[in-house]
């Protein structure tokens, strides 16, 4: 695999640094895709399948290195049946983030990987149950006033400020970050390349 251009549909640096950090340096185009105009309707786990299909689909339609790699991806956290992506305004940060405190929800991350060459998709969803501390409503007040929140799925990192807010995760977190590269490698040998070669 590290032989063949590898393409990062998304602008996210989380994204990137992950990827860069498993040895993998992508070029990076970012897709375009309007958002809630393909996922209207969908629940969170759907969404961010359908949205990381339709971020590679739209990058391999154009202009790439010579048989590249085409990852796409998307996060969407599911808390109370709810998918929330990034936060609209502070305030909707806040009363996110205030709802959390000290419970549960689960980070679904899309991941879609189109060989451009062979003309071949594959695609998987993780999960991620993250569970919260308890904080009072001025420290997530004091979180949303740095604006990390909203820059983020659910409105919290965990490679950043707000992972002082999370207890824990089960699974993967680097799947809560913005990829699970342990995904990424599977997707690798499904297209019948190997991780390391």
């Amino acid at each position: 695999m590290r032989s063949r251009p590898f393409v990062l549909a998304s602008a996210s640096p989380a994204r990137l640094r992950l990827l860069q950090q498993a040895g993998v340096d992508p070029h990076v185009i970012v897709s375009g895709v309007d958002e809630e105009a393909v996922a209207a309707g969908l629940g969170p786990r759907e969404t961010a399948e359908v949205l990381a299909l339709a971020k590679a689909e739209a990058v391999a339609q154009g202009q790439l290195p010579v048989a590249a790699l085409v990852l796409g991806c998307d996060s969407v956290f599911e808390f109370e049946q709810v998918g929330l992506g990034k936060p609209r305004t502070p305030e909707e940060a806040l009363a996110r983030g205030v709802a959390m405190s000290g419970r549960s929800g689960t980070l679904w991350t899309g991941h879609t990987l189109i060989d451009s060459a062979a003309g071949v998709t594959v695609s998987e969803v993780v999960g991620t149950t993250v569970h919260f501390a308890e904080f009072s409503t001025a420290e997530m007040q004091a979180y949303v006033a740095t604006g990390e929140p909203m820059q983020v799925a659910g409105g919290f990192t965990l490679d950043g400020l707000g992972a002082a807010l999370v207890l824990g995760v089960d699974g993967d977190p680097g799947n809560v970050i913005g990829v699970s590269v342990p995904c990424v490698r599977r997707l690798v040998k499904q297209l019948g390349l190997e991780w390391y070669s």
